[in-house]
C-alpha cells in the first residue's frame, strides 16, 4: 500500500493549484495543520523549529496570547493564566460535567458558568475565556503558520472533530473557526479522516475498516465500508470525555499516593507539575519496560508497564465495550473487518495495542504516525472540496447521525424523523395536523434520543408556527422538514400546506447533551424497549380516546333522550374514568371499543333516519330526475 509521506517545505515544488485550503486536527493535547505543497500529496506544516505538533496550550498572561510551545513553560511558571485541554469543554455545560471530571478539573481551573450561557468559563488571573476562545486562539496560530509556509492568505479549512461530538459541540467548533477567520468547508469526523489518509479510497477492492481513535481527551470507534470510491460510515460510537488525560490523572494520583499526598493537597502549580511528570512517564513506558521516577525531590519509585497496564485497564475496558456495541450497530462481525487502524497518541501505549489487538483478533495498522494521520486526511478532503480534484477522482464521504432526531407529538410522545446511524447528509419530511378545532398555532419541540416518551429524551430547540387557518381538528396539514448537513448540523422547517406559511430554526444550542447522558440514554433505549413500546401504545390510545370523546360531545345533542344516546353518555363516562384512573392498556382498549361501537351504531341509525326522512313522499320519477341532474 502506498502511504502518504511528510515533506519539508524546502523540498516541495511550487504549487500550481488555483486555490489553497488546509486540514486541521484540533486536538485535546496537540493540534496540527496540513496542506498540499505540490500536486501529489499532502504535507504537515511545521513551525520554524521543525515541530509539526502544536501543544493545545494557550497562555493569557500577555496582551497577545501565546500558543503551543511558547505557552508550554507557563504551565509551571504561571499556571493560573494558562489553559490546556480546552477541547474537553467544547459545547458542554458546567452543570453536566460529572463528579469524576469535576474532581479532576477543580485541581487545574477555577471554572464558573458563563454570564450569557451555561458553558463553563476559565477564570484566569486577569481575564475570563471560554473554551471557544481558547480553541479560536489555537486555530489562529495554525492559520498563521500555514500562511507563512504557503506564502498566501488561507481562509478555507476542513476541521476534524470526534465522530461522537453532538450538535452543540460541532457548533462550538464552527464558532471557534469563525472567530479565527476560517471558513469551515466541512467538519470531518476524525476516524473518517484517518481512513482517507491511509489511502483506502485508492484500493480497487471493497474494504470494511474499523478506526480505533484514542486521543488526549476523546475516544471514537467507527466502522466504515468502502465500495467503489464511496466511504460510508456504517456506525460510530465513542466517549467525548475519555482519553490520555485520564491516564495522566490516575498515574499522577498513584505517584502521590506513594508519598501520602493527594492532588487536592497541592498548589495549582504543583498539580501541573505532577501531571506533566505522569505524562512523561506514560510516554517513556511506550519504549521501556520500567522507569525510575521521582517528584518534588522525593525518593525514586519504579513504574513498570505492568503497573501502567493495571491503572489503564478500566479505561481500556470502557473503549472495548463501545467497540462491541458499535460493531453490533454496524451489522458487521469481527470476521468482516479487513483493517483495524489506530489513531491518536494514546494508542502508542503497548497495553492499549495489546488489548485492542486481542479484542479484534488481528494485527493493527499503525503505518502512519497516529498523531499525524487525522490532519493529513483532513487536508485531502479540503483539497477536494475547493475543487483541486476532478469529480471523477473525488472521494465521496458519507458519515452518520449519532442519535435519532425527532419532535414531540400529542400525548408526550417523540416521533423520530431521522433515525440514528442514518447516512449524512440527510433530509426527511413528515406531515402532521392540528389536534383541536380552530387551532391557529403549533409549537415545534425538537428532540434527540432513542426513547418513546419526550421526558426520556433531550431537548435541542423549540419554535412556533403561527398563522394556521382555523379548521376542524385534523384537517390542517403541517409539513415538517428535518435536514442534517454533512457537518452533522440540524435545521428544521415547518410549513402549512394551504397558505405556505413557514417557520424554521437552525439548531444552535450553547451546550449539548453530556457524553454520560448520551451513553445512558442509548443503554436505556435497549433496556426499556419493551416497556417503552407498551407505554407508547398506551399514550396513543389515550390520545385517540380523548379525540373520540371530544368529537362525540360536540356531535351529541344533550336533549336527545334516545336510549342509544343515553348508553353513549354512560360509555363516555366509563372511558373518561379509565383515562383518569388506569394505566392498563387492555382496560382502555375495552372501554374505547365499547364507545366506538356504540358511536358507529348511533351515527349509522341517524344516517338511516335522515335518508328515510329525505326519501319520504318522493316519487321514483323525481328521484331519477335528481340523479340525472
Amino acid at each position: 500500500m502506498g502511504l502518504l509521506t511528510i515533506s519539508e517545505p524546502a523540498s516541495s515544488k511550487k504549487s500550481t493549484r488555483i486555490k489553497r485550503a488546509i486540514g486541521i486536527d484540533l486536538g485535546t493535547t496537540h493540534s496540527l495543520v496540513a496542506s498540499y505543497l505540490d500536486a501529489d500529496k499532502p504535507s504537515l506544516l511545521p513551525d520554524q523549529s521543525g515541530h509539526y505538533l502544536v501543544p493545545s496550550i494557550v497562555y493569557y498572561g500577555q496582551s497577545t496570547p501565546l500558543v503551543g510551545w511558547e505557552a508550554e513553560p507557563y504551565l509551571l511558571t504561571d499556571a493560573e493564566q494558562t489553559v490546556v485541554s480546552a477541547k474537553r469543554f467544547m459545547g458542554r455545560s458546567q452543570q453536566g460535567i460529572d463528579a469524576r471530571e469535576t474532581a479532576q478539573l477543580s485541581q487545574l481551573y477555577q471554572l464558573e458558568a458563563g454570564l450569557d450561557h451555561p458553558m463553563p468559563t476559565f477564570q484566569l488571573k486577569h481575564t475570563t475565556v471560554t473554551p471557544i476562545d481558547v480553541s479560536a486562539d489555537i486555530l489562529k496560530a495554525l492559520k498563521l503558520r500555514s500562511e507563512l509556509i504557503l506564502g498566501e492568505k488561507v481562509e478555507d479549512a476542513v476541521i476534524t472533530v470526534p465522530a461522537y461530538f453532538d450538535d452543540a459541540q460541532r457548533q462550538a467548533t464552527k464558532l471557534a473557526a469563525q472567530q479565527a477567520g476560517l471558513n469551515v468547508l466541512r467538519l470531518l469526523n476524525e476516524p473518517t479522516a484517518a481512513a482517507v489518509a491511509y489511502g483506502f479510497d485508492q484500493l480497487n477492492q471493497d474494504q470494511c475498516i474499523a478506526v480505533y481513535d484514542l486521543g488526549g481527551g476523546t475516544f471514537d470507534l467507527s466502522i466504515l465500508q468502502l465500495h467503489q470510491g464511496v466511504f460510508k460510515v456504517l456506525a460510530t460510537g465513542g466517549d467525548t470525555v475519555l482519553g490520555g488525560d485520564d491516564i495522566d490523572f490516575v498515574l499522577a494520583s498513584w505517584l502521590l499516593k506513594q508519598q501520602s499526598l493527594t492532588l487536592a493537597s497541592l498548589t495549582r502549580t504543583e498539580r501541573r507539575s505532577i501531571l506533566l511528570k505522569a505524562k512523561s512517564v506514560k510516554e517513556a513506558l511506550t519504549e521501556k519496560a520500567s522507569i525510575k521516577v521521582s517528584w518534588n525531590n522525593d525518593k525514586e519509585y519504579v513504574v513498570t508497564q505492568a503497573l501502567l497496564d493495571e491503572l489503564t485497564l478500566p479505561f481500556i475496558q470502557k473503549t472495548l465495550a463501545i467497540c462491541k456495541k458499535t460493531l453490533k450497530d454496524s451489522g458487521k462481525k469481527l470476521s468482516d473487518l479487513d483493517q483495524v487502524v489506530l489513531v491518536g497518541g494514546a494508542t502508542r501505549m503497548p497495553c492499549i495495542q495489546k488489548h485492542v489487538s486481542d479484542f479484534f483478533g488481528t494485527v493493527l495498522n499503525t503505518e502512519i504516525d497516529p498523531d499525524h494521520v487525522v490532519a493529513l486526511g483532513a487536508s485531502i478532503q479540503a483539497n477536494t472540496l475547493v475543487g483541486n480534484v476532478s469529480e471523477k477522482e473525488a472521494l465521496l464521504l458519507l458519515d452518520v447521525v449519532p442519535l435519532s432526531l425527532g419532535l414531540e407529538t400529542v400525548g408526550g410522545l417523540m416521533e423520530k424523523i431521522i433515525h440514528r446511524n442514518t447516512t449524512l447528509p440527510a433530509i426527511s419530511v413528515q406531515s402532521f395536523t392540528t389536534y383541536q378545532s380552530g387551532q391557529n398555532g403549533m409549537m415545534i419541540h425538537i428532540l434527540q434520543g432513542e426513547r418513546e416518551l419526550v421526558a426520556d429524551n433531550h431537548t435541542l430547540a423549540t419554535f412556533h408556527l403561527t398563522g394556521i387557518p382555523p379548521m376542524e381538528a385534523g384537517l390542517a396539514r403541517i409539513e415538517v422538514t428535518f435536514q442534517v448537513d454533512a457537518d452533522g448540523l440540524l435545521s428544521v422547517t415547518a410549513q402549512e400546506a394551504t397558505t405556505g406559511i413557514k417557520a424554521q430554526v437552525e439548531v444552535k444550542p450553547l451546550y449539548g447533551m453530556e457524553q454520560k447522558e448520551i451513553l445512558n440514554r442509548l443503554k436505556a433505549s435497549y433496556v426499556h424497549a419493551e416497556s417503552d413500546k407498551i407505554q407508547r401504545e398506551l399514550c396513543e390510545k389515550q390520545v385517540e380516546s380523548k379525540q373520540l370523546i371530544m368529537a362525540l360531545n360536540q356531535a351529541l345533542p344533550e336533549t336527545d333522550q334516545h336510549e342509544l344516546t343515553k348508553e353513549m353518555y354512560s360509555a363516555i363516562s366509563r372511558l373518561e374514568k379509565a383515562l383518569e384512573t388506569s394505566s392498563d392498556i387492555n382496560l382502555l382498549n375495552e372501554s374505547f371499543s365499547e364507545l366506538n361501537k356504540l358511536a358507529e351504531s348511533y351515527f349509522s341509525e341517524r344516517a338511516n333516519q335522515s335518508l328515510h326522512s329525505w326519501l319520504a313522499g318522493r316519487s321514483i320519477d323525481g328521484l331519477e330526475r335528481i340523479t340525472n341532474d
